[in-house]
């Protein structure tokens, strides 16, 4: 029998003045974060989804399509953001536009679910709060990325599901679940379930379909709302509605599946061979970098909170079997046993282990223990304050700090001077064109050098791009290369190439990568594609 829940006496439902304070606070976040999604350069992943956005697929061989609509939305409500090397104004905010307005729209969800969720205990607002803390969500709400949309609908149908589980059984399923909180929700729900409430199960496949459509790790989003169902709800199994959410989330996917099979399965069969290498000798490097990058994404109040919130769930689901903390292990631990065992293979990427946040900061939010209650508001505050200081050093870069060791000088500085140097190497040797054999460095040279500048990617992931082919066959391009590739071979498309020397991009005088430059004349064999241009 599941047991009611009882709420410490220090609990006690949030009033109007606390809500109106945190409503504020999250929209002077938001114009904080406008500010700053306009002001940073935008990175080489970032333009290279840009470069997605001019040629709309339903799929691409890295991710599914999501980041390029977004971008391609925000670009037409504040402009494309081509600008020539040197010009103030970057173009950044119509690239990143909706990103800093979906963590503003998600972070209201959030707050919704929890306090659905975790009735009569601030919930909701304090799991917002610790998301709004971690530094993955405040550099995805500045940035436009695969994980900015995923996060977002992964929040989406987590609130959908919250608004099922408030009546998420009618009187039938309320027996079924042993009375208690259970059944007293379902007889407050007077059997809606199965009608207008079990509509709600559309809305999740809406939005989990919508989550895969932005990055395959919304898998782990089926996977879990699969676990819940078949240990706390299974009597919905025996009703229509999950089946149809199904069959919705399948049809928001079905282009993406379509493109993949059109294309030798190739998206599929990037990110899945991740998973085929085993190295346990470098198990132990690979899981200190995994929980170092989430004490610093998550920081570190954050993280522990979640950690002793999930903990507490687990505790919770046996053997009371309490529906709502199953729901929340079940979005949280598989992703998180995943991500170790793919630590035993190879790294973790520091953004991956975002999807199990929203869940996780709901569970830290329904701590019962004064002592982690306790350190909420220092969690936020110190979070918050690591987040200003991150932007500050990607805009101002007041801290001195090496290079190597500044991620946002690595990513972010000195693209618009690059651009412009090699414009001058190419005015000088007469060339018509500019090639790079890097992705990221051909994407931004695309949105840098002036409109007139043919810039050609020499990469075979571009031959899958609804791009023109190059046609250079004789004529005379320059070719960058950074220091830190191999050297050009002899062998080649090229018909002739001669190096012209190095430039370096820079910050504040200060060489943050090196690239030699090429005189080449195109070959008939030469496999180039033209990207798109002002």
């Amino acid at each position: 029998m599941a047991r009611p829940l009882k709420l410490p006496p220090t609990w006690a439902p949030l009033t109007w003045a606390p809500q109106t304070l945190a409503a504020a606070g999250l929209a002077a976040l938001t114009v904080v974060r406008l500010v700053v999604a306009a002001a940073l350069p935008v990175s080489p992943d970032e333009t290279y989804y840009f470069v997605w956005s001019r040629a709309l697929a339903a799929g691409y061989l890295d991710h599914p399509p999501m980041v390029a609509l977004w971008i391609r939305a925000g670009t037409a409500l504040a402009g494309d953001g081509f600008a020539d090397a040197g010009f103030a104004d970057n173009g950044a905010l119509g690239i990143r536009l909706l990103a800093p307005l979906a963590a503003a729209l998600g972070s209201w969800l959030l707050w919704d679910a929890g306090e659905r969720l975790l009735p009569g205990r601030g919930a909701g607002l304090i799991a917002a709060a610790l998301l709004n803390a971690t530094l993955l969500l405040g550099a995805g709400a500045v940035t436009m990325t695969p994980d900015t949309p995923l996060l977002f609908f992964w929040v989406c149908a987590l609130w959908a599901l919250a608004r099922l589980h408030t009546c998420g059984a009618n009187g039938v399923g309320g027996a079924e679940n042993g009375g208690g909180a259970e059944g007293a929700r379902a007889a407050e729900c007077g059997g809606r379930a199965e009608g207008s409430r079990g509509a709600w199960w559309l809305v999740v496949g809406l939005f989990a379909g919508m989550a895969f459509d932005s990055k395959y790790t919304a898998a782990f989003l089926v996977l879990g709302i699969g676990v819940w169902l078949l240990v706390a709800e299974r009597w919905w199994l025996a009703r229509p509605w999950p089946w149809l959410g199904l069959a919705v989330g399948l049809l928001v996917v079905a282009p993406v599946l379509w493109w993949n099979a059109a294309h030798g399965w190739a998206s599929f069969a990037k990110q899945g061979g991740r998973i085929d290498e085993w190295q346990p000798a470098r198990a132990a490097r690979f899981l200190g970098e995994l929980v170092a990058g989430q004490l610093g994404l998550a920081t570190p109040l954050v993280l522990v909170l979640c950690v002793a919130g999930l903990a507490q769930a687990c505790r919770r689901i046996w053997p009371q079997r309490e529906s709502v903390w199953i729901l929340l292990v079940a979005l949280s631990l598989p992703a998180v046993v995943v991500f170790v065992e793919h630590a035993f293979a190879d790294r973790v990427q520091g953004n991956w282990p975002a999807i199990v946040y929203p869940s996780a900061v709901i569970a830290a939010a329904g701590l019962e223990a004064r002592r982690w209650r306790r350190l909420y508001y220092p969690a936020a505050a110190l979070g918050l304050g690591m987040t200003l200081v991150v932007y500050l050093q990607a805009i101002l870069a007041p801290l001195p700090m090496p290079i190597r060791l500044d991620p946002s000088a690595l990513q972010l500085a000195g693209w618009p001077t690059l651009a412009a140097r090699i414009e001058a190497a190419r005015q000088r040797a007469g060339a018509s064109f500019v090639a790079a054999d890097q992705y990221g460095v051909a994407s931004e040279l695309a949105y840098w050098l002036p409109g007139d500048v043919a810039v050609v990617g020499i990469e075979p992931r571009w031959r899958i791009f609804d791009l023109p082919a190059a046609r250079l066959d004789g004529q005379v391009g320059i070719l960058v290369r950074s220091t830190r590739r191999e050297a050009l071979s002899a062998a080649g498309p090229w018909a002739a190439r001669e190096p012209l020397g190095v430039v370096a991009r820079e910050r504040d005088g200060e060489t943050v990568e090196s690239y030699v430059l090429f005189r080449v004349v195109g070959g008939a064999a030469l496999d180039a594609t033209a990207l798109p241009r002002r």
